[in-house]
């Protein structure tokens, strides 16, 4: 700890547990020990050290259980704003992840989905609707929808990796792809299936992605769970 430095004490803690805990430090369910013994270790007082483990709960990295102490949660993901795949980038973090298919069929293209993927309305398009987790936790729901034939690929190999390792393995170069970010708040239906409280935040995004001949093979409209999840940006002064 700097005590010269204008940061106050308890944010400089935080934010060494915080890389602590980002960088494998702290595995997800260790424990950190009570607040008048990690006071005693660091030369700080209670409060401080109190206020800088609240500060972790607050952002889902730490929670208090009675009985047990202050344990650490998984690592939050956060995702950079290229065109990845929810999969990948949670492999890449070392996350773990799995795949429920909850629904693979063909229906008609609302007028939403026609106009993403550039087909007329109520003609016939895949739908892939699946719940996707890290250790085995929750961490979004997402539903894609695709050109019928685009892809032969079944839920059994849906659950096995990422679509995007799907579509190209079919032969199709992904180029680029608009994407909106927003949020809101969880509905009941959604918190139950996320593992979050109603009204809990969730992060939203829509993305229609392009292969290389400018065609639409792909429009997906996720939510994630806010407390698990963040896009990070890169942004450049322009010229």
């Amino acid at each position: 700890m700097d005590r010269s430095s204008p940061v106050p004490l308890y944010y400089q803690l935080s934010q060494q547990l915080e890389a602590a805990i980002e960088q494998g430090g702290l595995a997800p369910g260790s424990l950190l020990g009570n607040e008048i013994d990690l006071a005693a270790r660091l030369g700080l007082s209670r409060p401080t050290v109190r206020q800088a483990i609240q500060s972790l709960v607050d952002k889902g990295l730490l929670v208090r259980r009675r009985g047990v102490g202050t344990q650490v949660l998984h690592s939050q993901v956060r995702r950079p704003l290229e065109l990845s795949s929810l999969y990948d980038d949670l492999e890449a973090a070392g996350q773990h992840p799995a795949t429920q298919v909850l629904r693979h069929e063909t229906e008609p293209a609302t007028a939403r989905v026609a106009a993403a993927l550039g087909v007329p309305e109520g003609s016939e398009v895949l739908l892939v609707e699946r719940l996707r987790l890290a250790h085995g936790e929750p961490m979004a729901h997402l539903r894609n929808h695709l050109p019928v034939g685009l892809i032969d690929a079944g839920p059994a190999r849906l659950e096995e990796t990422g679509l995007y390792r799907l579509i190209r393995a079919a032969g199709i170069t992904l180029h680029s792809a608009r994407q909106t970010v927003g949020a809101r708040a969880a509905t009941a239906e959604e918190g139950a299936r996320l593992a979050e409280p109603e009204g809990a935040p969730l992060l939203t995004m829509e993305r229609t992605t392009y292969d290389d001949t400018g065609r639409a093979v792909e429009f997906g409209s996720h939510v994630y769970r806010a407390s698990r999840y963040s896009f990070e940006f890169q942004l450049l002064v322009r010229p």
